[in-house]
């Protein structure tokens, strides 16, 4: 007889009503250990003998985590396309007495990231703690971003979570080991306009994560863990540092990165940040699509204000057209920017759309 049922009948016992309690059966704290970590808090795992990869890790929210993570002892790797980017990165964790390695790696290929996982491997170890954390944003109309930079969110937003989870997952099984977190969006919740390729390759993202943590339970594997991640956009990452946002301020990056670090240690399965929007993600599912409409569309009224105007045609550079760019091609481009006549404030959103091609090479 469950906890539930003996509290029924001693109450049936005493001829009275029974009060309007929750009871945890059990099988429900054996079953699902979270509801108890929900009532009581989750315990904090120590991260010092992990061996981290955050892809990303050049500038932004990745080098953050890359930071707190050397400085809590864990070795970390970084995969960038932006070899500058990876030597701060570097510089900054080994300057603080940290351990950081960086790679040049395009992860939207996924022999590279294959033959990069077989590196890290012999010059570093068996990844224990993998962070999916590069992202790209176009900011652009539906009509008004070209195929290319369709076919770039869904390659880095999403595809290369397959690509890096398929290389590290196995040593993780083995091992009996492991966490894998992914770094998505409340954009992976919820539709915004000029968004629609980012927030469909955000809900994939949030979609991997659930569905990756189930088949792991299904096979047994309850000691590799998943974290899924959902921010409001984040300040100084160079995507969304404009954004035309009302009554949620755009958060502070090292508030997130903080906040990551917490949630991986918890093994909590889910973290919206900042917590309270957890709010819109049941409203959405409760009230009827006028309202929920009405509302995303007061919040975020221009996710890219500064974005290129619709006039202006992006270069339909072919990003993942061979392993290697040639010299002609990353000239070819900077002709084509050249001639584009920009607004007056300079938009962060640019960046994101023409990352540097000469460094997309293992």
């Amino acid at each position: 007889m469950s906890v539930n049922e003996l509290t029924a009948a001693a109450w049936k016992e005493k001829g009275q009503k029974q009060p309007i309690i929750i009871v945890v059966s059990d099988f429900s704290l054996h079953k699902s250990p979270d509801l108890y970590y929900i009532a009581f808090g989750y315990p904090e795992k120590e991260l010092n003998t992990d061996i981290a990869l955050i892809t990303g890790g050049g500038n932004g929210l990745g080098r953050l985590l890359a930071e707190r993570l050397g400085k809590m002892g864990t070795k970390v790797v970084i995969w960038d396309i932006n070899k500058k980017g990876i030597a701060e990165t570097v510089q900054i964790v080994e300057e603080a007495g940290g351990y950081c390695k960086g790679y040049v790696v395009d992860i939207s290929k996924k022999e590279e990231v294959y033959k990069a996982a077989d590196v890290i491997r012999d010059e570093v170890g068996d990844i224990t703690l993998l962070i999916n954390n590069a992202g790209v944003v176009s900011g652009l109309h539906l009509l008004d971003t070209p195929d290319h930079l369709i076919e770039r969110s869904f390659n880095v937003n999403v595809m290369a979570h397959f690509w890096t989870t398929k290389a590290f997952l196995p040593k993780m099984i083995e091992n009996d080991r492991g966490h894998i977190a992914t770094i998505a969006s409340l954009a992976g919740h919820v539709g915004i306009s000029k968004l629609v390729d980012y927030c469909a390759s955000k809900f994939a993202a949030v979609g991997f994560d659930e569905a990756l943590r189930l088949e792991l339970e299904v096979l047994g594997h309850t000691n590799i863990r998943t974290t899924c991640i959902c921010p409001f956009f984040i300040q100084a990452t160079g995507m969304f540092d404009d954004v035309n946002a009302r009554w949620v301020p755009t958060l502070n990056p090292n508030d997130v990165a903080d906040r990551v670090i917490a949630a991986i240690r918890k093994n909590e399965k889910l973290a919206v940040i900042p917590g309270f929007l957890k709010v819109l993600l049941s409203f959405k599912w409760t009230f009827p699509w006028g309202c929920v409409g009405g509302l995303l569309k007061r919040l975020v009224p221009d996710a890219s204000p500064h974005g290129l105007p619709s006039s202006i045609a992006v270069p339909a550079v072919p990003l993942n057209s061979s392993s290697k760019s040639t010299a002609a091609d990353i000239a070819a481009l900077d002709a084509e920017l050249s001639s584009v006549t920009l607004p007056a404030k300079p938009p962060s959103m640019l960046i994101q759309r023409t990352p540097s091609l000469g460094e997309r090479v293992l």
